[in-house]
């Protein structure tokens, strides 16, 4: 109160001054950007090894807990926004190794070629703060110590620090810190101590043995799994199988190697039970276990539970996708990885995690908290207020430790049990109910969220907001949460024919041939792919799923159905879906905020709606019902007999013309007793005179009384209807010319009477709208007459 009771004593020229200093300051401020940073193990896969010619690379998975002569790959990242030439420098050193230690930082085999490793950094870059590597000026320099990238290959077991300075002009200097566990590998006996139950841990091991990861070496060499399996498969299905001569960390092929056991010749029955009796040590090492996704555990059970001890628990729990594409990503024949690079799980949003206030963000937008809900589904207390943020990683869907469940999905049977915002339960989506525990409205049923948005009441926990949020392919597969305004609407049979729904076909099989490998289907979960010809790039429609039932003439998700939108031309359905959200987007108003609720108004205009919270009832009824269907994505594909159903609803709730043809349906129901009536349609002429309803309508006519055709081609008609039985109308005959058009065109009807002679303009330039114009000429005076239709450009 005191400050502003200063600013206005101050004189109007100081005032100014004043005002212009803080501005100044202000802009200067924003156009810096924040030193965001953080210094990351990167992971490298097998495909990655290939990818940028990299071979003789070791894989890793990107830990903080490695095996003794395994390679960290460090790195530091840096916000994008910071102009490389800005970064002055990035030094690293090795502040702290185990006693006996001679390692050292040396220059990362990483080049500039290899970007960061998570697509959410690479591909959601306005969103994710750590998405460029902080090479000095751009450039590597080839530095070990000045550098965006290091190595280090720990020798003994221990800790060890690493520290990166970063220096920046005008974003200012930071110092970052790695810490990397390095150990030797004990085998899952060592483990089975203390996680199987009990008073220590919670049992871990027992559901782990029920899956296959933990029996697929000994069934692979029994001959159970494929009649080629070879020595060249099993670094994937031992614990720490690295044959570099640095990498002596009692793993698979030290022990191997230490006791003289030599991959079976023939693959056999007899094999496992031999290994085990024979090779018990090595057995121990056998088949995918605790330390291939957690690392090698010699420290953390040295610690024996110490919580207390440096860096505890001297094992990694993580929720990067490089911790399974370690084996996963090996192309062409392991592809779950390289599939879920292209999909939108991997480039999910940083911007939900961390914030007090989005804290129910977190269960769909971060892999931990996805698992939170799922471990605790039922309970309506189940989110952190500071979950790390990682995407939808494999870890985030499948539960590693548990077989259980079809897919290892994580929420057991509960993901049968999925209830829309409107309190559907879906008891007929099959697998795909598991993805409708995020693909559905997080607002609220419909009218409540209306209701409550309007007075400002929470419409989900963590403030209020309009409309459906981004996922409601639930509901409209499902073919409910929308205002319907008490209307039964037709629905798709997608929802019926789909045993597992959103799975059948989102995650449909790609043989390795198709153009559309790894870009479409699987864990891609996208549904078109893109071509590119001759430096083109074309958006291509994954059908092959969709053939099966609509048939092999199919090529495309915008196929032909009907005239949804009115306008006499049968256009594909998602066609027809965008032009009825075109339409109904016109009859809505302009966004920004208006005092007074009258000056609410259509303003004509094809627009993304922006709700405000006194728009009257019916333009946010409508609104709903756009985003609903705009956010859906696929535009009537997933249920267009509801999107189409909705959009008429809403378009005809504000215009009073539910099927879009331009009479009003109460003049059609008044007269033909239904909109759907043969004879109700603009162009029936159910008098038998030749005029059109449409033109009836527009003059006020009765369109059951039939005019008096003249020899003159005058239409005479009497009729009450305009204002007495003495009034009269002349009708002249008349030409209709419609013609699509686009924003930015500029067109010219023509006519002529004769062809061979010279087109006269008729009318004057027509702008372009983006949709169709329909053009009425005279034709009174001409026998006969053509027309055409010229543009510019």
């Amino acid at each position: 109160m005191k400050k502003n009771t200063w600013i206005t004593k101050t004189p109007p020229c100081l005032m100014a001054v004043v005002l212009l200093a803080v501005g100044a300051t202000t802009s200067a401020l924003a156009a810096v950007p924040a030193l965001q940073s953080l210094v990351t193990l990167r992971p490298l896969t097998p495909t990655e090894l290939v990818t940028y010619s990299v071979p003789n690379l070791q894989v890793s998975a990107g830990l903080d807990t490695i095996g003794v002569g395994e390679p960290a790959y460090l790195e530091a990242l840096v916000n994008a926004a910071i102009a490389p030439s800005n970064i002055v420098s990035v030094t690293w050193t090795l502040t702290g190794k185990p006693l006996g230690s001679a390692a050292a930082l040396a220059v990362s085999p990483l080049g500039t070629n290899i970007p960061t490793y998570k697509m959410a950094d690479r591909y959601n870059q306005a969103n994710a703060p750590y998405d460029q590597v902080a090479w000095p000026g751009g450039l590597n320099t080839g530095s070990g110590t000045n550098n965006g990238r290091v190595l280090l290959r720990p020798d003994v077991t221990g800790q060890y620090t690493v520290t990166a300075t970063i220096v920046t002009v005008g974003s200012g200097t930071t110092n970052l810190t790695q810490n990397i566990t390095a150990g030797t590998y004990l085998g899952v006996e060592t483990c089975e101590l203390c996680h199987s139950g009990g008073v220590i841990a919670q049992d871990e091991y027992h559901p782990w043995s029920q899956t296959p990861h933990a029996t697929f070496f000994s069934t692979a060499i029994d001959g159970l799994q494929s009649s080629h399996y070879s020595k060249s498969c099993i670094s994937c299905h031992t614990v720490g199988y690295d044959t570099n001569t640095n990498a002596v960390n009692g793993g698979f092929d030290d022990v191997a190697s230490q006791l003289g056991w030599s991959f079976p010749a023939v693959l056999s029955p007899t094999n496992w039970a031999y290994m085990q009796s024979a090779y018990p040590a090595l057995a121990n090492l056998a088949n995918i276990q605790c330390e291939n996704c957690h690392g090698p555990g010699s420290e953390h059970a040295a610690s024996l539970g110490n919580t207390n001890i440096s860096n505890w628990p001297r094992l990694e729990v993580t929720y990067i996708a490089a911790d399974c594409s370690q084996c996963h990503d090996d192309t062409p024949n392991h592809i779950k990885s390289a599939e879920w690079n292209n999909s939108l799980h991997a480039r999910t949003t940083r911007t939900p995690s961390g914030s007090a206030s989005r804290i129910v963000c977190v269960r769909c937008h971060t892999a931990p908290g996805f698992q939170e809900y799922a471990d605790n589904f039922g309970s309506t207390n189940v989110y952190t207020t500071n979950v790390v943020y990682e995407a939808i990683t494999c870890q985030a869907c499948h539960d590693p430790h548990n077989y259980n469940n079809p897919y290892q999905l994580r929420l057991g049977t509960n993901f049968a049990n999925v209830v829309l915002s409107d309190g559907t339960s879906v008891t007929n989506a099959g697998v795909g109910a598991f993805c409708m525990n995020c693909h559905h409205i997080r607002n609220g049923s419909a009218a409540s969220n209306v209701a409550n948005y309007q007075q400002g009441i929470l419409t989900w926990p963590g403030g209020s907001s309009f409309g459906t949020h981004d996922g409601p392919q639930g509901e409209m597969l499902e073919g409910v949460g929308a205002i319907t305004y008490g209307q039964t609407l037709p629905s798709s049979a997608h929802r019926y024919a789909l045993t597992n729904t959103c799975v059948d076909c989102h995650m449909q099989t790609v043989a390795s041939t198709d153009p559309a490998f790894l870009q479409a289907g699987g864990h891609t979960m996208e549904m078109s792919y893109n071509v590119v010809t001759n430096g083109v790039t074309n958006k291509v429609d994954q059908v092959a799923v969709c053939i099966q039932c609509h048939g092999p003439s199919l090529t495309s998700f915008n196929f032909p159905v009907q005239d949804y939108d009115g306008d006499g031309i049968i256009e594909g359905v998602q066609t027809e879906v965008q032009n009825l959200l075109n339409k109904l987007s016109t009859l809505l108003p302009p966004s920004g905020y208006q005092a007074n609720v009258a000056n609410y108004v259509a303003d004509g205009l094809v627009k993304s709606p922006s709700s405000q919270t006194n728009w009257p009832a019916k333009f946010l009824n409508a609104a709903y019902n756009w985003q609903f269907v705009n956010n859906d994505g696929s535009y009537g594909i997933h249920n267009a007999p509801f999107a189409v159903g909705l959009l008429k609803a809403s378009i005809a709730d504000l215009t009073g013309d539910a099927n879009n043809d331009g009479l009003p349906d109460a003049w059609q129901i008044d007269y033909f007793g239904s909109i759907t009536n043969p004879l109700a349609a603009p162009n029936a002429s159910p008098a038998g005179d030749g005029i059109p309803n449409w033109l009836k309508y527009s003059l006020g006519l009765d369109p059951m009384i039939p005019g008096i055709t003249l020899p003159d081609g005058v239409v005479w008609a009497n009729t009450s209807s305009i204002g007495g039985a003495t009034n009269t109308i002349h009708i002249y005959t008349a030409a209709e010319v419609a013609f699509d058009t686009q924003v930015g065109t500029t067109y010219q009807l023509q006519g002529i009477s004769t062809l061979g002679g010279g087109w006269q303009n008729v009318g004057t330039n027509i702008a372009g709208t983006g949709s169709t114009i329909s053009y009425l000429t005279p034709t009174r005076s001409n026998t006969q007459q053509f027309y055409r239709v010229v543009h510019t450009p």
